[in-house]
């Protein structure tokens, strides 16, 4: 072997043993751009380039918007995993179980209270990458959990939606949560305390038709999808070309949907300031 070979070698095993990690780099899903982790994750995991929203996860959520990044999770029962023991091309327990492997959490909904900006809430998220956040009974039942212990702590309910409806594996029972959190939302409107829901991407089916769109405010974050049915569908069944930006964030306040389009990096702020003319003053 002669020494360029061996040279040739040695810096092959040093580049080797050098491989950068698989998560060093996150590549914008808006532009394309590929951004430094560390970087994108600090900035809220926005885009700099193009002010991409990327989907995040109901803990970075809470981070980022409660004061000092300081707050209590708000434990739910947990629900039977198959009450319909149904079974597509795995069984639903497997497709479960990889869900909470994949996430760390045991449904699509999570809960915690704490300060937004002096202020106490209980905040409920969905986290899309627990089973596309769909709404089934684990769902619905930490919903309600949320409104409930708003209810009991004299403090408004802030919903951050992110769903593709329905559970499907948990059929009429995952419809039924409509109803159900449709009558928490009562009680809290009962008790004179605010229900705001913030919806980001996607948020859409049976989720869109029940509490996404039951709030005293609703709030949408930049670019985000909101409807019940898909384009596709819609366009199929109408047969007509939709508009430009149609279901989109920015559409849906120019048609009155929703109240306003915050971006991530105003969101706490523009709760506390909401939280502190909706809440009830002490006398």
């Amino acid at each position: 072997m002669s020494w360029i070979t061996r040279s040739r070698q040695s810096l092959t095993n040093f580049i080797q043993r050098r491989e950068t990690p698989d998560d060093l780099w996150t590549k914008c899903r808006g532009c394309g751009a590929m951004l430094y982790t560390r970087d994108f994750e600090a900035n809220l995991s926005v885009c700099p380039e193009c002010g991409h929203h990327e989907r995040v996860g109901a803990r970075a959520r809470f981070a980022m918007l409660f004061d000092d990044g300081a707050f209590e999770r708000i434990a739910v029962e947990s629900p039977p995993d198959d009450p319909l023991k149904f079974r597509d091309s795995k069984p639903y327990p497997a497709r479960i179980k990889t869900a909470r492997a994949a996430t760390g959490e045991q449904d699509a909904l999570l809960l915690a209270k704490g300060a937004i900006k002096a202020h106490p809430a209980v905040v409920g998220v969905q986290d899309f990458a627990f089973m596309g956040g769909s709404m089934g009974i684990g769902v619905g039942a930490a919903f309600v959990a949320g409104a409930r212990a708003a209810i009991a702590g004299r403090m408004p309910f802030i919903m951050f939606t992110a769903a593709g409806g329905a559970r499907m594996q948990e059929g009429i029972l995952s419809l039924m949560q409509m109803p159900a959190t449709t009558v928490a939302i009562q009680e809290m409107k009962e008790a004179r305390l605010p229900y705001i829901v913030v919806l980001t991407d996607p948020t859409t089916g049976g989720v869109t038709a029940s509490y996404a769109m039951l709030g005293d405010i609703h709030i949408a974050e930049p670019k985000a999808l909101i409807g019940f049915a898909g384009a596709r569908v819609i366009e199929s069944t109408i047969r007509e070309k939709l508009p430009e930006g149609f279901q989109r964030a920015e559409y849906l306040l120019d048609h009155g949907m929703v109240d306003m389009v915050v971006k991530r990096h105003d969101m706490a702020e523009t709760l506390g300031r909401l939280i502190g003319l909706l809440m009830p003053k002490a006398a």
